[in-house]
């Protein structure tokens, strides 16, 4: 299946705002950005996005590890996104997206989806 649809979900605004432009000029299609983990949550639900960019590390110390173990039961693939290198145990095989960001990174971790 084309990836095409994508959700990101990113706790700094202006960070969702670049990716969402980086998404854009990729000819993706942005579904939503999320900053915690219940919106990301509803938005999966609600949108069926085709993959997501997921930030591990939220705002207030939340971490994004239950919309990784949604998204895995779900067969939905996805990035993890992170200034730092932790995993959570089943996730270690995820592509991952370093930060800082840059457009060839969104593009070949999007690629590695599928």
């Amino acid at each position: 299946m084309p990836i095409h649809r994508i959700l990101i979900v990113e706790d700094e605004p202006l960070i969702a705002m670049m990716l969402e432009d980086f998404l854009d000029a990729l000819g993706k299609e942005c579904v939503g950005t999320c900053d915690t983990v219940l919106s990301a949550r509803a938005t999966i639900a609600d949108e069926n996005p085709d993959a997501v960019i997921l930030d591990i590390n939220l705002s207030g110390g939340e971490k994004s590890w239950p919309v990784a173990d949604d998204l895995a039961a779900r067969g939905i693939p996805f990035v993890l996104s992170s200034g730092g290198e932790e995993v959570a145990e089943g996730h270690a095989d995820r592509p991952r997206l370093g930060k800082p960001y840059t457009m060839d990174g969104v593009e070949r971790a999007l690629a590695a989806l599928g």
